[in-house]
């Protein structure tokens, strides 16, 4: 190899077009997330595309060490720069011997897809899901449903940094026309519904917008487009059904047109945000409960992983314990969701964040936004004419926020946690009062989750994409008690001067 890895370097500078630059801390938990900006951003890089192309060279590398061979399926999101990314990445892949079935433009699923439909051990996704425009990353697995963990991500960053790369060469290219019909086909199969739906279908003028209108439509639904024409500046908002921006277009747009559901698409479409017809913006966590209710009636004693960010009915509600089910609270991640759920043979797996993973006969254990969609409306088809909103209100109350997130740096937010975690520990030990209560339970599965003996419930955890934490709060009782939970949980991250500003509360 004849450059250099970098981790700092200027733009419009001869070390930018002769080194490869990438910033150590964006090699995350289970994927890969770097700021590589845009025409006037004036934050600096954090890869260049030299930097992509080593990051190739360290992928090919590792896939043939993992044992998965040569075969990789790549594929690209909308946005201005992500084709130059992953043309650099396949340069890489391609010098280390990589054999590349490229499905040019995709949904993150549509990718792992392809490794079904393609027989491709290996994936690599250019995409930033919903992060900000400016932000790119590759989402990779050579296992498929699985994505990489901890482990791979660990290897894959050695390698790169190190520049320890096998260029054994004798790489290949094959593009694939027209992949799009192929995924839309196999998604829509055999699953037309019944009941006529009035169904708005949200974007946020993300990728998504090229699949999810289609597909809702061949299953039968009448698609009302909101931010559906892609536009990579993403002139309204993020599209992230967990920001409350994009749920309340949808809202509007539901209350406006008469729709029985809203459902908004991340920007690389593996995530389902849920509007009701009365535009309550539902929570996914208790959409999954909604789901594991109508998936339980008919496969009794299944097995639901959920994540520790998500509501307490998943182990309280009434009816899914009648139907057996059984639930296991993990890390949030759509990478250790998705792990555990293959572990266990779990029917499905549900992420607050709207990651949802559902095993055969729904899908194929990988979270993809347009399974859950139609899954949610096939579960309306079955549901004896109840609205959502209906089957929302069936379910037993609770008071819960939005996903909190505060500004805290990638090289600090790890041990600010690690303290946070100290603290509830010797709160629980010394027998304190927090939030009004002792404190009942605390859950590290994942962060800290600290629970008091009334099941009113706060979390803290380091974000694994982005420079912040995660705070996540739920009462079974009362809002007042959310607020109080919240205030205290608060009042403990306080005490830590690197944790900023909240990107949004409640």
């Amino acid at each position: 190899m004849s450059f250099s890895i970098v981790g700092d370097a200027r733009p419009n500078s001869f070390e930018f077009e002769t080194e490869a630059l990438i910033k150590p801390s964006g090699f995350r938990e289970y994927d890969a997330r770097w700021w590589f900006g845009h025409p006037g951003s004036a934050q600096l890089p954090e890869l260049n595309l030299i930097g992509v192309q080593a990051l190739g060279m360290g992928l090919g590398t590792l896939i043939r060490r993992l044992g998965a061979g040569p075969d990789i399926v790549t594929g690209h999101d909308f946005r201005s720069y992500s084709l130059s990314i992953k043309l650099a990445l396949v340069s890489g892949l391609m010098a280390a011997g990589a054999r590349v079935r490229d499905i040019g433009l995709a949904l993150s699923p549509m990718a792992y897809f392809a490794q079904f439909a393609l027989d491709t051990p290996s994936v690599a996704m250019v995409t930033a899901s919903h992060n900000e425009n400016g932000w790119t990353g590759v989402k990779m697995g050579a296992a498929r449903p699985l994505t990489f963990g901890p482990e791979e991500m660990s290897a894959l960053k050695a390698i790169v940094l190190a520049g320890d790369f096998d260029l054994v060469g004798g790489g290949s290219y094959d593009f694939i026309r027209d992949f799009r019909a192929t995924y839309l086909d196999d998604l829509t199969r055999d699953k037309r519904i019944a009941r006529k739906l009035k169904v708005v279908a949200a974007c946020g003028n993300g990728t998504a917008g090229a699949f999810a209108p289609r597909a809702l439509q061949r299953i039968g639904c009448e698609v009302i487009a909101l931010d559906v024409e892609l536009d990579h500046t993403f002139p309204r908002y993020n599209p992230n059904p967990e920001d409350m921006r994009m749920l309340h277009a949808i809202r509007d747009k539901v209350l406006a047109s008469g729709a029985d559901i809203g459902l908004g698409f991340d920007g690389d479409g593996d995530r389902c945000g849920v509007v009701d017809n009365e535009g309550n913006e539902i929570f996914a966590d208790k959409v999954g409960v909604m789901l594991a209710r109508d998936i339980s009636s008919r496969h009794p004693n299944s097995t639901f992983v959920v994540d520790v960010k998500s509501t307490g009915l998943f182990h309280t509600d009434a009816m899914l314990r009648a139907n057996g089910a059984v639930a296991d609270y993990w890390k949030t991640g759509h990478s250790y969701i998705k792990r555990r759920v293959a572990e266990l043979g779990a029917v499905a797996g549900f992420e607050k964040s709207g990651h949802f993973f559902f095993n055969p006969p729904i899908g194929r254990g990988y979270d993809d936004g347009l399974v859950t969609a139609i899954a949610i409306c096939q579960m309306l088809d079955r549901s004896l004419g109840n609205s959502m909103a209906d089957l929302y209100r069936a379910l037993p109350l609770t008071f819960g926020t939005p996903t909190m997130s505060p500004h805290c740096a990638d090289d600090v937010k790890y041990g600010v946690v690690e303290r946070v975690v100290a603290d509830f520990r010797a709160m629980k030990r010394d027998g304190m009062v927090f939030a009004g209560q002792k404190i009942a339970d605390l859950i590290t599965v994942n962060g800290v989750r600290v629970v008091a003996d009334d099941g009113t419930w706060g979390l803290v955890r380091a974000s694994s994409n982005k420079p912040e934490l995660v705070v996540v709060v739920e009462s079974p009782v009362s809002s007042q008690r959310r607020r109080e939970m919240f205030e205290a949980v608060d009042a403990v991250l306080r005490r830590s001067p690197e944790v900023g500003a909240y990107n949004q509360t409640f």
